[in-house]
């Protein structure tokens, strides 16, 4: 039984496509539409073609992989491609080939890749120069300079030799990934086969020698370039200037800045950075405000990268009238003074034995009017690092107490742990409610730093309840905080030894066995159980060497306390549900 079809053609009984296009011009018209909108159903094509007594053919297979590849499906064409080969003998041709080489290289396929061109060889398909050249950048992606070498012995006996194209592409490939060993081999393999390097492959290596901190290779390499001719980019000056600074011979980057202006370059702002850098990195912190004055004169705007190492050595050095003068020469630039003082004073203060030094900095840059939420932030967590929780707290007072410096979500947070750590957990507490007020999330620490307090001080509730809001707010919450509630769910089947599963779970998997964990088993067994459960769990961890025998005490009476605070609230709610609250009031105040 035929049908009209909905683009107005003969539809036949049984077809598969949505589209109703099997018409009697044949299956290519089908196969148009499935490449169109339909590429699941065109997977289906070759076998209706072939039941319909139709033979399938290799331009068939060229429009199913051009369909996969371009729907990034590598995997997929090469499935197709298989299929065609073994299943309906169709022999593919190169160029399909190097199409699905390419998708699968390019997707990161490497091993899948060299298998395929493995079968190509034991099919008899004859691999044209361009095959070579994807299947070297493959190779060159995962740094194998062996099986490179090998592959390009191949090329040079089976095609034709590799042109600087080829090598420059894989140097690009090999230095983009970091493989500079694998990099320096090929390069000298590129000699041996008598291939001249062009600019870009000068460049390219130059770079990434630099990057990898072979800065005398790359010094060779760049007077190589000059005596061949080659043009020297600018990216080549730079390279070898942050590339001596790195390796701190900051008068040879000075030198290459001096050769890359003569030679009519205009440097980068992020040249003059990195020089700046080792200047103020060996003291020389006069030639580095040479430079910053150099910069100016070039007419870049400077950024905080620029003057965050000088202001960090006149600081260091006391000189406060240089610091100064260069602040007013910001603020005179109209650029962000107080965004910049708040770089340099990150900078400043991650230094040990600052901490206390940036502090007192920043009384003076308070009274010049130089302040924000985001200095006394900087300040309050390096404090915290060294555990001056007294000097934080008085700066956290001074944020509350200031009109235009209140605190905000990573104040709250990082005072959230010092207050616990203070044992003043009702204000950490204070600190928490403030940010859900502003609906702040907290940070990690802070949410971890708050339920330990919690759970020491015996709130197990609060610290359950704090657990859960964490893994709702958070995307990916602490393991510790997921195997709480996991505890908590095996505490529902009244069976200590599930409850103890979850526990050796957490310690074959390196997690620790804290407060939190206890509380749980606490929490769990006197909501959906009994407290008898609880000690069953607890002794078990005693006999194993799970917990010590005093902290078994510990835990035994804080089951006992929170069992009182279960009873009570049971108590005051059956009270308040028959409405007796006032006269437990009256009579409290009778005795």
């Amino acid at each position: 039984m035929e049908g009209e079809g909905e683009h107005g053609m003969t539809r036949r009984r049984g077809c598969p496509f949505p589209c109703h296009c099997c018409c009697r011009r044949g299956p290519w018209r089908a196969l148009g539409f499935a490449v169109a909108g339909l590429p699941a159903a065109a997977d289906q094509l070759p076998d209706l073609i072939r039941s319909h007594g139709k033979p399938v053919s290799h331009p068939q297979l060229t429009l199913l992989v051009r369909l996969h590849t371009a729907a990034r499906r590598p995997l997929r064409a090469l499935y197709t491609l298989r299929r065609f080969r073994h299943e309906f003998s169709v022999q593919p041709q190169v160029h399909v080939c190097n199409r699905v080489l390419g998708a699968l290289t390019a997707a990161g396929h490497v091993e899948d890749a060299l298998k395929l061109f493995d079968e190509m060889a034991e099919s008899g398909i004859r691999p044209m120069p361009v095959t070579f050249a994807i299947i070297v950048r493959a190779l060159g992606q995962e740094g194998m300079a062996e099986r490179i070498l090998e592959m390009i012995g191949r090329m040079r006996d089976e095609v034709c030799r590799p042109d600087v194209f080829v090598y420059t592409a894989l140097v690009k490939t090999m230095v983009r990934r970091g493989h500079m060993e694998a990099c320096i081999r090929v390069w000298e393999e590129m000699g041996r086969d008598g291939v001249e390097p062009d600019t870009m492959a000068y460049a390219t290596m130059v770079e990434g020698l630099c990057n990898a901190g072979m800065v005398e290779k790359a010094a060779k390499l760049f007077e190589g370039m000059k005596k061949k001719g080659l043009l020297v980019g600018r990216i080549v000056y730079a390279s070898l200037v942050d590339g001596y600074v790195a390796a701190g011979r900051v008068g040879d980057g000075c030198r290459i800045l001096k050769e890359m202006v003569d030679a009519g370059y205009r440097a980068e702002l992020k040249t003059y950075n990195i020089l700046i850098g080792g200047l103020c990195g060996i003291g020389r912190e006069d030639k580095a405000h040479q430079m910053f004055q150099i910069v100016l004169q070039e007419e870049l705007v400077p950024s905080s990268e620029t003057v965050s190492q000088l202001l960090v050595c006149y600081a260091d050095k006391g000189e406060m009238v240089k610091f100064f003068g260069l602040v007013d020469k910001l603020v005179e630039l109209s650029l962000p003074a107080v965004e910049f003082l708040a770089d340099f004073l990150r900078l400043f203060a991650c230094k040990g034995g600052r901490e206390l030094k940036a502090v007192e900095l920043f009384k003076t840059l308070r009274q010049k009017g130089y302040c924000s939420v985001n200095i006394y932030n900087i300040l309050i967590e390096n404090l915290l690092k060294i555990k001056e929780r007294k000097k934080a707290l008085l700066l956290f007072e001074e944020m509350k107490a200031s009109d235009d410096c209140e605190p905000e979500s990573c104040t709250y947070s990082l005072m959230i742990p010092c207050f616990v750590d203070e044992g003043n957990i009702e204000e950490a507490c204070s600190c928490y409610n403030s940010m859900m007020k502003a609906e702040w999330i907290p940070s990690l620490s802070a949410y971890r730093s708050l339920v330990k307090g919690l759970c020491k001080i015996g709130d197990i509730n609060a610290a359950v309840s704090l657990v859960s809001d964490c893994l709702g707010n958070v995307e990916n919450g602490p393991m510790e905080f997921k195997y709480t509630l996991t505890v908590i769910e095996a505490c529902r089947s009244k069976d200590p030894e599930k409850v103890m599963k979850v526990v050796v779970e957490m310690i074959e998997l390196g997690y620790l066995i804290e407060e939190l964990i206890f509380s749980a088993v606490i929490y769990g067994f006197c909501k959906y159980a009994t407290s008898t459960g609880a000690r069953e769990v607890f002794s078990v961890m005693r006999d194993r060497d799970i917990i010590s025998e005093a902290n078994f005490i510990v835990y035994e009476d804080m089951l006992n306390e929170h069992l009182k605070k279960v009873t009570a609230d049971l108590v005051i709610s059956g009270l308040k549900f028959f409405n007796l609250e006032s006269k437990l009031k009256w009579r409290s105040r009778i005795d």
